[in-house]
């Protein structure tokens, strides 16, 4: 698999899924989850609600994946899942390296070879960048995928030479 780093915005990136850090509501919200609404229109929505009116009723738990239509972005898929908030006193890495594994099984029933992923929980879910990129690329490597091309989309120049020096 080939794993590159980018610095730039999700959004704009072509690949065939984008994974969105979404929160549980899969009915959009701030940063990279607002973003992908926002960009891809309301078709992303649409797919969300009906898999809340479905199967997650309840919201998308923590560390699962599901995928949509990724409307008008230059991706074929938006593969949502919801990454956990960082924690001083309860370990939940293994959640958010679930997102990552979770994320690339979607892929795998969807076709697709090539996956954008952002840093998952680093926003306001206030995961330290250098653990998360750890966590990451850990679980990345780790999967069992047909992936091919694993991209991770960096906000910022900090986030990215922060994966840069875990790469």
């Amino acid at each position: 698999m080939k794993l590159t780093l980018v610095q730039g915005d999700i959004t704009q990136q072509r690949a065939d899924a984008i994974v969105n850090a979404a929160n549980s509501s899969l009915m959009g919200g701030g940063g990279v989850d607002g973003a992908i609404h926002r960009r891809g229109g309301p078709e992303i929505l649409e797919e969300c609600r009906k898999l809340r009116a479905g199967q997650y009723g309840k919201g998308l738990p923590t560390g699962r994946a599901v995928a949509t239509t990724a409307g008008r972005l230059p991706a074929r898929w938006v593969i949502h899942t919801v990454g956990p908030v960082h924690s001083r006193s309860e370990d939940r890495s293994a959640l958010l390296a679930s997102c990552y594994t979770e994320s690339l099984r979607v892929a795998d029933t969807l076709g697709a070879a090539s996956v954008a992923f952002p840093a998952i929980s680093t926003g306001i879910y206030g995961w330290p960048m250098d653990d998360a990129a750890r966590i990451a690329l850990e679980a990345v490597r780790q999967a069992d995928t047909a992936v091919t091309e694993v991209r991770f989309v960096l906000f910022d120049a900090a986030a990215y030479a922060t994966f840069e020096a875990r790469l």
